[in-house]
């Protein structure tokens, strides 16, 4: 069914008050390099900046309440269910993460103070949300349910890396992480609580290959 330039109209109104591109900027988005399956779903603010080479899946939305709120890099993957909302805090995201794979994933910063920063490389899927000042080092992960607040996990290789203890840091299971900092090839597998002294060493999941 072709849509009537009226009904366009109407959608891009509607999209205008709330502080959203409207269809045909959604659009042009692509015209730098990203690609956009669906314009209708995709729901991006006007002041978010986006570099290129991004993909968004349907049913992503993306928001920043003013100019320099919502920074995203080259090379990401929002996958449906992606849901990034800078309101009173900042969201800077670098280039090449994967966001929202199997359950979505929300990032609000919504708070005073609140800053969330994402390096390189990194993987959050399976309805993971987070919140306040976190720092998400490059190649770090997130998998699973996790609600994230207040924390710090540091940099690495990405999930690729042949050496498990060389990976960013990474959080799995579901439940509550809050005010943990770890180390570079650290992991905590959490159950209703993510507690410090529960961190392990990534290969005790994921031995290392040996070589001859």
């Amino acid at each position: 069914m072709e849509l009537q330039p009226s009904v366009i109209t109407r959608i891009n109104e509607a999209r205008r008050a709330l502080g959203l591109l409207d269809i045909e900027a959604v659009l042009a988005l692509a015209e730098r390099g990203n690609v956009i399956l669906d314009p209708f779903s995709t729901l991006i603010g006007a002041h978010a900046r986006i570099g290129t080479g991004n993909m968004f899946y349907p049913c992503v939305t993306l928001h920043g309440s003013v100019p320099g709120a919502l920074l995203i890099g080259d090379g990401n993957t929002f996958h449906s269910g992606t849901w990034l909302a800078a309101e009173t805090g900042t969201i800077t995201i670098g280039d090449g993460n994967l966001f929202g794979e199997g359950g979505g994933l929300t990032a609000k910063a919504n708070r005073p103070g609140a800053r969330i920063a994402i390096g390189d490389h990194g993987r959050y899927q399976g309805g993971a949300s987070v919140f306040g000042e976190t720092t998400l080092g490059s190649g770090s992960q997130l998998l699973g349910a996790i609600t994230v607040d207040t924390c710090s996990l540091a940099a690495g290789g990405s999930f690729r890396d042949p050496d498990p203890d060389c990976r960013g840091a990474l959080l799995k299971g579901h439940g509550t992480a809050r005010n943990l900092r770890l180390g570079a090839g650290q992991v905590i597998a959490g159950s209703g609580i993510f507690r410090m002294e529960d961190a392990k060493p990534q290969s005790f999941f994921h031995p290392k290959v040996a070589h001859p």
